[in-house]
């Protein structure tokens, strides 16, 4: 049996349909702040690309012209509940 799919989440209508034209300046520095502060809110970049309508590439550089660190690939490690 499958697992159902994520569900995935609607453009946010300040970057819905923006992804094809060339940006201004203040939408540009809107997409970096919106993909920087949902980064550290622990939003994934899957969940960023979908949000913003971009790719995950484009949400990457975006992050990356931010000044973010990428966290590590796959799910954060599990504590021992022990400790």
């Amino acid at each position: 049996m499958p697992y159902p799919g994520k569900p995935v989440p609607e453009p946010l209508p300040q970057f819905r349909g923006t992804a094809g034209v060339r940006q201004s300046a203040e939408q540009r520095q809107s997409l970096l702040e919106f993909v920087a502060h949902g980064y550290r809110e622990w939003l994934s970049l899957r969940d960023l690309a979908a949000l913003s309508d971009r790719s995950q590439t484009a949400v990457r550089r975006a992050l990356a012209q931010a000044g973010v660190s990428l966290r590590s690939r796959g799910a954060p490690p599990v504590r021992d509940r022990s400790e």
